[in-house]
């Protein structure tokens, strides 16, 4: 037998789909962007990073290639040959541009449905869900009820959060209801317990997720998010491959946010850590365990939520070149017989306006031991990934997708 390995740099996509301008992202690139501001000196920032963007490792796996595939454009600084392995990229079938979209799809299943989004409007949750979360949480009422960037409606709100004792609701173009509360001062368990009413309550508003963002420190000194996010997603309404490793008896380990994503179905073993780097370090030591047969499935987010929903393009440039940097030990633990998938969920463009994912195409980085370098091309789906998984670990495919090797 052999082992498989999807790891999701989360929201570092490749150029724009042909359907980008239904969703306000005509012309978005993260990637590219990133690398156009690097080349031009725009993404220095002293004591962090400058100069080009240096992803040699990535590249040599074929990240240049595939986005100039995905774009017509080889993005300034990722030139050289793609080394051993396959390269392409993948085009998005489901509906969204959204973290449960992207990676059920990767596992397998494109979203055939539209999610449910709330309006623009202030307020923005319908009353009614408000009034019974408040009477069943024992509530003062809440705060927020807006689209917003999650850092800045906490700098805006925290200190009255903590007054009140009111969390603070909000969302964003994506189908979630985020809350935000002091650590402390309303109880991380107790946030996580609203969390757990707020999600039944808007099951039959068909959002996605649920997500409790805990924070700490106060007006003076300014409030930090903490790492002990959880996000409360519906599980996916059809089997992924997650599903299908589960009922074949395969040891399964997910790292990070993987299992917040699947509701925790058939996530096997689950790790968490505070970054990409410790989520790294996770994944190294899972890698030395993983038994034959077994799969791993590994998100990395520090991409998306630190950097591209804050729009902060240097730092988003140093988490892909620290990223870049561990990305040999990742290859060096792979045995004979292994299959390594780098590859993204949707992207996150920090140099787009607004603070929202923005729809984009994904690399699909393939590499193992005996992986015949060359080209995989356009994959239409991402469910291409699971298919091809599913394949090298010899069970049954998922419905969707087509294997590439």
């Amino acid at each position: 037998m052999t082992r498989a390995f999807v790891l999701v740099m989360d929201s570092v996509g490749i150029g724009a789909a042909a359907d980008a301008d239904a969703y306000g992202d005509a012309g978005a690139d993260t990637l590219g962007h990133i690398a156009e501001a690097c080349a031009a000196g725009r993404a220095d920032r002293a004591g962090l990073r400058a100069g080009p963007l240096a992803l040699p490792h990535l590249v040599a796996l074929g990240l240049g290639r595939a986005a100039e595939a995905s774009t017509g454009r080889l993005p300034p600084g990722l030139a050289g040959a793609a080394g051993p392995g396959r390269w392409g990229y993948a085009v998005e079938r489901s509906k969204g541009k959204d973290t449960p979209s992207g990676h059920w799809e990767i596992a397998g299943f494109p979203v055939p449905f539209d999610w449910g989004y709330f309006p623009s409007t202030v307020p923005c949750f319908p009353p009614s869900l408000i009034a019974a979360v408040a009477a069943e949480a024992g509530l003062p009422g809440v705060l927020g009820q807006k689209h917003a960037s999650g850092t800045e409606i906490i700098a805006e709100l925290g200190a009255e959060s903590i007054a009140t004792g009111k969390p603070i609701f909000y969302t964003s173009t994506d189908s979630v209801l985020q809350i935000a509360a002091h650590e402390e001062a309303f109880g991380l368990d107790r946030l996580l317990a609203l969390c757990v009413i707020v999600r039944r309550h808007v099951d039959a508003l068909d959002i996605g997720r649920v997500i409790a963002r805990p924070f700490l420190g106060d007006a003076a000194s300014g409030f930090e998010r903490t790492a002990n996010r959880r996000d409360y997603a519906v599980p996916p309404p059809a089997d992924t491959i997650l599903d299908i490793l589960a009922r074949e008896g395969r040891p399964v380990i997910t790292v990070g946010k993987i299992g917040d994503i699947f509701a925790h179905r058939g996530t096997g073993e689950i790790l968490k850590g505070a970054g990409n780097m410790a989520l790294v370090d996770k994944t190294l030591a899972a890698m030395d365990r993983l038994p034959e047969g077994g799969f791993l499935f590994a998100n990395y987010v520090d991409f998306d939520m630190l950097y591209g929903h804050r729009r902060d393009v240097p730092g988003y440039a140093a988490a892909l070149e620290a990223f870049d940097r561990r990305l040999p030990e990742l290859t060096g633990r792979l045995r004979p017989g292994d299959l390594l998938v780098i590859t993204a969920d949707h992207g996150c463009d920090p140099t787009w306006t607004g603070t929202d994912h923005t729809r984009e195409h994904v690399p699909v980085l393939v590499a193992g031991p005996g992986i015949a370098p060359g080209p995989i091309g356009r994959r239409d789906g991402f469910a291409d990934i699971a298919a091809t998984v599913a394949a090298h670990l010899r069970i049954p495919p998922p419905a969707a997708g087509r294997a590439f090797l």
